[in-house]
Order: structure tokens, then C-alpha cells, then sequence
């Protein structure tokens, strides 16, 4: 076990971490150069698509390291000549985790660092700190891993090394001696990195003491990933802390207490490659067999029975403790999914159960619509993971969905001061003493000549400046050309058009991170949308009493343009309680009913307009409204 290292590579979106991973794939020769692809660890069509990181992915790698004696010494022991003497080496296993960048996909990094020793931590050489690789530093430094920091891409003509150290140095407080300068692209002193990892990263004993308390004779792994394989059933990414599995061992997961044969166990190569065992220490997978995907959760123990050491014809029936699992992170950001076909709606159902075993983060309940029918509605961590689990549900399992606006869950005060949560605007109950809203700390580091912008864009979302010692005023200055802001914020606020209204006032420089706070009660009024006098409850949502207006206003003239027309006049509404307070007309289309007449007693043109007239009123009696897909999404965007 001394020989292995278990560690994953962290940082900022689009800072090189999948880069990084390829050239140490390469270096270690875990994949021919001829195999080889760009982003080799992302295996989903998505990621290679958008050039992002979504799901975490292990592999291991084989590293002959040399070891670091006196040269002298070891030439005069073995009486060789220096021509024909070698330096001794010394096998290592290197098992990385490579995670994904972007906020919305936080919960893999961190169940990636709970599986780890260590973090290797990328730093663009152009750019610098910015806000989620604060994020992912503070989560590795609570984990107690070990940090090696990396600044890449010192071949671009900006790079900007050694301003970066000293940034590293002052914000990260981490020796600027102990950072190692590289170019992932062009593979310079990648190896370095290898090296750093067999020196500095300790081994999984060292690493994790106290998960490796407690009798040896158990055998217990933490389950950091799974996956839903049609054909082999439930596969568990597992890293083992005491004890070894192989293959027909009897396992038993112990919060779930369901038991299962391990059908196969292996490794990462980047792809499933069988071993005889999983021995402590490692990071391996284990194919399950198991049909129902709600037994093998992330965070879940896997437990073997074992034999005592004093009477081995007996098992041991000792209860066993689980491992510390994963906080259960709670998604704020909610919208309703629907299958555009209500026959669909048993493959959905299917669908979202098999995709939230593999995403811990996503959760949902059954709901029903009464313009949509039934569907779900689906907990996000944000807009992004929203747009790729839309994407994967109607990619992977072929279906035709409706996705309703988002909207963040809140909490209503009921009399006796009892707190009901709410992630569905259309549930709000008519009496209530109090609702609140999920407030935010938001952090953004941005170029010094957008501050102001910035500040305009965030006093404008009701956003209030943060206090704290070390942020006198929310604003502290990373060196000379960058400041940090520091602000709380309501959620709702931010999770919609907030990121690309920041990147236009900043000319795409800043960065955010944020972490929720608490809930608080604010001035919030539910608006609900009325087209052609019905109700659309999927398009409800709230907003502050002194936003309702304008917004309201401004999403009437929105659905005008995206509802198409019918023939008969349709009203869009917007209303809080029995009080419209915005409306637009979309008017209908007109057939000439008069244009065979060729003169004549205009009676005759009258009498026509006026059975025309008949027609429409009948025809808005019974006519439907078609709502296409952008009339809910017309919700996302203030202006």
C-alpha cells in the first residue's frame, strides 16, 4: 500500500485539467499515443461536444519512479562505472480522478476528494486565481488533502508566471517554491508532476488514519460513482479503505442492507480492465448485478462478511459502522419536466431513475400539470446542470421533452409557525405568514476596469455587500489588476441570465462562485401567467413586489411574440392574486370575408362580418392555446 497514491486533479473551467490528464496518460503509457484522443477521460458526447468536464472520471496509471539517492554513494556500493550504472526505480500506482470544472458539477469534486490523498491544482497562466478555483481550494483544504499546485500554460505569449506565484503565494498562502510551471498542451515538465505526486502526496494510510480505524478483519469500500449498465446492472466505482474484494465475494451494502455477489471486480485503464482483487488502498470498480438502482447510491458502504481470527468456521455477525458518506446536497434550482407525448411519461419516470444513480445531485418528485399533464419536477444545481440532463434524458433515452422555467425552492411559514418547503411556484398556498427565499454568498473576481459594472449588476439584483474582516466594504484586491467581490445575494437572482449579463459588463474576464447561506424572509408575491383566460401554472413563478410589475410586463410582451397565432383573439396576462397588472393582446388572424362582394347595400358586407364575428367568439370558446418550448423559457430572461 505504500506504493500506492490516490489523488485528482482540480480548477477552474477551461484551465487545462482534462489537458493535463491526456499528457499524463501519455507519460505513464497507460494509452498508446496512436490511441490517443483529445480529452481522452471524458467519454460522453457532450463533454467532447462543448469541451467541458460533467461526470468525474478514475483511471490508473502504472509510474516507474526514480528514486532520489546520492549518486556517488550508490556507484561506489555497486562498483559499477558510470557509464553503465543506472539509477534505481521503484514502481508506483497512481489512481486519478479527474473532475469537472464549472459550479454546477461541485458535487463530483467533492466526492472525488473524499476518494483522495491529494489535489493536484491548475492555475492558468493567463488569467490567474479565480473564483471557483477559491472554491475548490477551500473544499480540498476540508478535506485535509495535500496541494500541488500547478500554474499551465506558460507557452501562451500573456503568461504572466511570475505574478501568478505571488498571487498563489498571497491568496492561497502556498510557497511560490513549492509550485511547478508547466505547458499540458506541449507536455513541458508534466513529468515533474509524477514526481511531485510520489513525494508529496502521502500514501492511503497516512492519508486517510481515521478512516482506517476499527477491526482489520472487516472489509469496507466507499462508493464514490455508479453507473446503470443495461446488460451487467448496477456498476459501483469504489475506493477500498480496509481489507480486499475479489471477485464472487458475498458484499452487503450497509445503509441500504441489500445483498449482492460481486460478478467482477477491476480497475480503470481508462476502460474496465478485470484484476483478481481490490486490494486496500484502491480505486476499483465492481459489477454488481444489481436491477433496482436505488440500493447503490453514492456514499453508500460496501461491507464484506468475514471470518474471526479465533474461531474461523464462523462468520462474524458483528454489526459493521458505515464509513462517513457524502453530505447530501440539496438542490435549490427546480423545473418541471414533462414528456411531450403523455405515453411517454413511463420511460421518463425509467429515465430519471436510472440518471439520478449516476448524478447524486439530481433529484425528483411526480407532478402534474394542468396544461402539461404529468411529469416531474427535477432538482438542479443550476442552469447548466439543467441544460445537460435535459440534453442526456432526450439523447440517451430518446425522448421528447417539455422543460418548464426554473425557479429555486423556498420555504412558507403556515400558521403555528410550522415551515413547509416549496419548489413549485403553483403550490403556494393562499394563506401563509411568511415566505422565504434561499439567500447566496457570492464571490466574483473580475479586472479591476469592471468593478464598477460588476457592482452596477449585483446593487441591481438586490444584492448587499458582505462584511467581513478580511473584505472590509465586500471588495479585497488580489494583486494590482484584479479585485474580489464579495456580496450575498438571493439566489433566484443569479441563477437565470446573472452569468451572461456578468461576462457582457466585464468583457468576459470575471468569474463567480457562490455557496448558499440561509433562507430569509423578503416581500414575495407569486405571479401567475393567464393565456386566454386559463391559468398556466408551469409558467407561474415569484418575484419581489417591487420587480413584480416590470417583470410581469416585460414576460406578456415575450409570450406575444413566441405563442403563435389562432383565429381568434388570445390575452396574455400576468396577475398577482386577482389583480392583473400586465396584459398583452396577441390578435387574430383575419380571413377577408368580404373580398367576393363587388359592390352592393352594405348590409350584405355587415351580415358577413358579423357571422365571421359569431365564429370567432364560438372558436374561443373551444380553441386550445399551443405553448411552444420558448414560451417557458421566455421566463429565463429579465430583458
Amino acid at each position: 500500500m505504500k506504493n500506492i497514491r490516490n489523488f485528482c486533479i482540480i480548477a477552474h473551467i477551461d484551465h487545462g485539467k482534462s489537458t493535463l490528464a491526456d499528457r499524463l496518460l501519455e507519460l505513464t503509457h497507460t494509452v498508446e499515443k496512436r490511441d490517443m484522443r483529445a480529452q481522452h477521460l471524458d467519454t460522453m458526447d457532450l463533454e467532447q461536444e462543448r469541451g467541458i468536464t460533467i461526470k468525474l472520471q478514475p483511471v490508473r496509471m502504472e509510474y516507474e519512479y526514480v528514486c532520489p539517492c546520492d549518486d556517488e554513494e550508490s556507484k561506489n556500493a555497486s562498483g559499477a562505472s558510470s557509464k553503465n550504472y543506472k539509477l534505481p526505480t521503484t514502481n508506483y500506482q497512481l489512481n486519478l480522478i479527474d473532475t469537472p470544472g464549472h459550479a454546477d458539477f461541485a458535487y463530483e469534486v467533492s466526492r472525488s476528494l473524499k476518494a483522495v490523498e491529494g489535489a493536484i491544482l491548475v492555475i492558468d497562466a493567463t488569467q490567474g486565481i479565480e473564483a471557483q478555483t477559491l472554491a475548490n481550494v477551500y473544499a480540498a483544504i476540508e478535506a485535509n488533502l495535500e496541494i500541488i499546485p500547478v500554474i499551465n500554460k506558460i507557452d501562451l505569449p500573456a503568461a504572466d508566471v511570475p505574478r501568478i506565484k505571488i498571487e498563489i503565494e498571497n491568496v492561497l498562502g502556498i510557497p511560490r517554491e513549492e509550485v511547478i510551471e508547466i505547458s499540458a498542451k506541449e507536455g513541458t515538465n508534466c513529468e515533474q508532476i509524477l514526481d511531485a505526486v510520489v513525494e508529496r502526496i502521502p500514501p492511503p494510510t497516512e492519508g486517510r488514519p481515521e478512516l482506517a480505524e476499527g477491526p482489520t478483519r472487516e472489509t469496507k469500500a466507499l462508493i464514490f460513482d455508479s453507473i446503470f449498465d443495461p446488460y451487467r446492472g448496477v456498476v459501483i466505482y469504489v475506493r477500498s479503505f480496509s481489507g480486499e474484494i475479489k471477485k464472487g465475494d458475498k458484499l452487503k451494502l450497509l445503509r441500504a442492507n441489500a445483498e449482492f455477489e460481486a460478478l467482477e471486480v477491476g480497475c480503470f485503464k481508462p476502460k474496465y480492465k478485470p484484476t483478481p482483487k481490490i486490494e486496500e488502498g484502491e480505486i476499483g470498480y465492481i459489477i454488481t448485478g444489481l436491477k433496482s438502482v436505488r440500493d447503490a447510491r453514492v456514499g453508500e458502504t460496501v461491507w464484506k462478511k468475514s471470518v474471526e481470527p479465533k474461531t474461523r468456521h464462523q462468520e462474524s455477525t458483528e454489526p459493521a459502522e458505515p464509513l462517513p458518506g457524502y453530505k447530501k446536497v440539496s438542490p435549490f434550482v427546480f423545473a418541471g419536466v414533462f414528456a411531450n407525448d403523455a405515453n411517454d411519461f413511463p420511460e421518463l419516470r425509467e429515465a430519471l431513475e436510472k440518471l439520478s444513480l449516476n448524478d447524486a445531485s439530481l433529484t425528483y418528485e411526480p407532478e402534474r400539470s394542468t396544461a402539461l399533464g404529468f411529469g416531474f419536477r427535477v432538482g438542479f444545481l443550476g442552469l447548466l446542470h439543467l441544460e445537460i440532463v435535459q440534453e442526456r434524458l432526450e439523447r440517451e433515452y430518446n425522448l421528447d421533452l417539455i422543460v418548464t422555467a426554473p425557479s429555486v425552492k423556498y420555504e412558507v411559514v403556515l400558521g403555528g409557525g410550522k415551515i413547509q418547503p416549496l419548489a413549485n411556484p403553483s403550490e403556494l398556498p393562499d394563506v401563509f405568514e411568511e415566505l422565504r427565499e434561499p439567500w447566496v454568498k457570492l464571490e466574483i473576481v473580475t479586472p479591476k476596469e469592471y468593478l464598477g459594472g460588476v457592482l452596477e449588476l449585483v446593487t441591481k439584483r438586490r444584492g448587499i455587500q458582505h462584511l467581513t474582516p478580511q473584505f472590509t466594504g465586500g471588495i479585497s484586491f488580489l494583486d494590482a489588476t484584479r479585485a474580489l467581490v464579495n456580496y450575498e445575494i438571493p439566489l433566484a437572482s443569479i441563477i437565470t441570465d446573472f452569468y451572461d449579463k456578468l461576462k457582457n459588463v466585464s468583457s468576459g474576464y470575471a468569474s463567480l462562485s457562490y455557496e448558499f447561506l440561509e433562507f430569509r424572509s423578503e416581500n414575495l408575491v407569486r405571479l401567475d401567467v393567464l393565456v386566454g383566460g386559463e391559468k398556466i401554472d408551469a409558467l407561474s413563478f415569484i418575484a419581489h413586489r417591487s420587480e413584480a410589475r416590470s417583470v410581469g410586463m416585460n414576460l406578456c410582451k415575450k409570450l406575444k411574440d413566441i405563442i403563435p397565432r389562432a383565429n381568434f383573439v388570445i390575452p396574455i396576462q400576468a396577475a398577482i392574486g386577482a389583480t392583473v397588472i400586465a396584459r398583452e393582446t396577441l390578435s387574430a388572424f383575419r380571413k377577408d370575408v368580404t373580398e367576393k362582394l363587388y359592390g352592393g347595400d352594405v348590409t350584405r358586407k355587415n351580415k358577413l362580418l358579423k357571422k365571421q364575428k359569431a365564429g370567432k367568439k364560438r372558436m374561443k370558446k373551444f380553441g386550445k392555446v399551443s405553448l411552444p418550448q420558448e414560451a417557458f423559457l421566455a421566463v429565463l430572461k429579465r430583458d
